[in-house]
């Protein structure tokens, strides 16, 4: 992979400026991949015929192309032969606000916002190399270890890339901000802090004999954070590339 050095910055225009609680934006690229790594889904919003449409869909990230995939009857995908502007956003939700007055209620977040243009991968070494990035992104080593994908499965799976022209993060974490005469009403107030969390694995009851869980999915431990596991993946998966 093309190295990107950790102080590159997208550029900022009128797209991807963060308007409002501009403190809170960044537009470095470890910033904004520091959101799209510690995630498995995405939204990416597209616009056909005057129609805007938002599909929720898994992504994975190499330098700065992102990908994501569909079924290649989509309706929207077919629009995407000759490429077409589109905006990939991820978010994540990591604690409730509760504050001392309704207005200041609020909750920690971090988010990106990466905008480009999206088009099918159709050449077909980029294509299957893709297939298998989606694999070996979230769990860095398996795709060479799995049943080769079929031409069938190939053909039935649009891949699309898109590389990041313009993005920004933007990231509340912190405590309550309540107005300073509000600290002394008497009402709880405080922050609820929210993560998705691994649970036990659950084997699939026709494994062979003998089939060991493999180490590389030891970040997907019961108990874990499952943005630390993708994010530690992705780092595996940069690494491995």
């Amino acid at each position: 992979m093309n190295e990107i050095p950790t102080t590159a910055s997208f550029p900022t225009s009128k797209r991807n400026r963060v308007k409002r609680r501009h403190d809170r934006g960044s537009y470095d690229h470890a910033s904004v991949f520091a959101v799209l790594d510690a995630g498995l889904l995405c939204h990416v919003a597209y616009t056909f015929d005057g129609q805007p449409y938002c599909t929720p869909t898994i992504h994975w990230r190499e330098d700065d192309m992102l990908y994501w995939h569909g079924s290649s009857a989509s309706r929207m995908l077919r629009h995407l032969r000759a490429g077409t502007p589109a905006c990939l956003t991820v978010s994540h939700l990591d604690g409730l606000i509760l504050a001392r007055s309704g207005f200041n209620h609020s909750a920690n977040y971090r988010s990106a916002m990466c905008f480009g243009m999206a088009r099918i991968i159709d050449e077909p070494q980029e294509k299957l190399k893709a297939l298998a990035g989606v694999v070996d992104r979230f769990y860095p080593g398996r795709a060479e270890t799995l049943r080769p994908i079929s031409a069938q499965e190939a053909k039935a799976t649009t891949v699309i890339g898109m590389r990041i022209e313009e993005a920004s993060a933007k990231v509340r974490a912190k405590g309550v901000a309540d107005d300073e005469e509000d600290y002394e009403y008497p009402v709880w107030a405080g922050v609820i802090p929210v993560s998705m969390v691994v649970g036990a694995a659950e084997p699939c009851p026709r494994l062979l004999p003998g089939m060991a869980r493999p180490d590389y999915l030891s970040g997907y431990a019961e108990g874990a954070r499952l943005a630390q596991a993708l994010t530690d993946a992705q780092r595996m998966y940069e690494g491995e590339g």
